[in-house]
């Protein structure tokens, strides 16, 4: 792999991490039709480490608000702020644990859908599904008026389970987390909060299951690579992050669901010549 080579995988991965339109199945496709190597396990699991140094950036308040209340709560202002960022950090444990379980028992199954073009194609065409079924719950299955400090622990596994599924090439993890707390009735700004908090313990877990992949990545000629790829992941994650915070403040996804559900079509057709 060259230097260019990992600074397109990273910023491919860094910006389809969090944008709804599928990391996995974007790190499947860009190097078969650019002609780029595919990626090792270890520089896959390097960039998602990247993306996971991205979101704690952004969200390092959130983060160190919940570490606080567990190990310096007083800290914090109140009891009651103690309560909510413990109660925070318990529905993302618990919203973990599907993927976690999914990836223990059904890995095999997942990494052999990571060899079809086709499973892409068809999982980037659910994910446009996913995303068209948000913009028409918000105002219609529930009103969109619950916030973060209303989730109960059946909601965070409900949005596990939809993170869960994402395992799948081609089906977005924010796209089916951020649908899941918009049908629940979750604005799309706390949806889109949950989801991006959920990816850390997840990103994190991989980490630590992919560690010995990862250790000769930075031998010899590979190194630098590796570095402008974990890099340029680390920059184009915290970008899209900091774009989609704002951008579903005021606009449903119906772009993303548009570009998913032509890019699906488009894998497909080729798939099947």
């Amino acid at each position: 792999m060259t230097v260019l080579d990992a600074l397109i995988l990273g910023v491919v991965q860094g910006l389809t991490e969090f944008l709804p339109v599928s990391s996995s199945g974007h790190l499947v496709l860009v190097p078969e039709f650019f002609n780029i190597p595919a990626p090792t396990i270890g520089f896959d699991v390097l960039v998602h480490v990247a993306t996971l140094v991205a979101v704690v950036g952004y969200f390092i308040r959130d983060v160190a608000n919940m570490v606080l209340s567990v190990v310096a709560p007083r800290r914090l202002r109140s009891r009651e702020e103690v309560k909510h960022w413990r109660r925070l950090l318990l529905w993302l444990v618990i919203g973990s644990v599907p993927a976690g379980l999914v990836g223990l028992l059904l890995s095999d199954f997942f990494e052999g859908l990571f060899q079809s073009t086709l499973a892409v194609g068809i999982f980037l065409i659910v994910t446009s599904l996913l995303l068209w079924g948000a913009d028409f719950a918000v105002g219609r299955v529930r009103p969109r008026t619950l916030e973060l400090g209303r989730m109960r622990a059946g909601d965070a596994l409900i949005v596990g389970c939809f993170q869960a599924l994402a395992i799948a090439p081609g089906l977005s993890r924010s796209g089916a987390t951020i649908t899941a707390g918009v049908f629940l009735g979750f604005d799309r700004e706390s949806a889109a909060r949950f989801s991006f908090l959920l990816s850390i313990p997840v990103i994190l877990g991989a980490f630590l299951t992919q560690l010995r992949d990862i250790g000769g990545g930075f031998a010899g000629a590979s190194g630098t690579a590796h570095a402008v790829g974990a890099i340029a992941a680390a920059v184009s994650g915290f970008v899209a992050v900091y774009f989609l915070m704002r951008y579903v403040r005021q606009h449903r996804l119906r772009v993303f669901a548009v570009y998913t559900l032509l890019l699906g079509l488009f894998v497909i057709v080729l798939s099947a010549v």
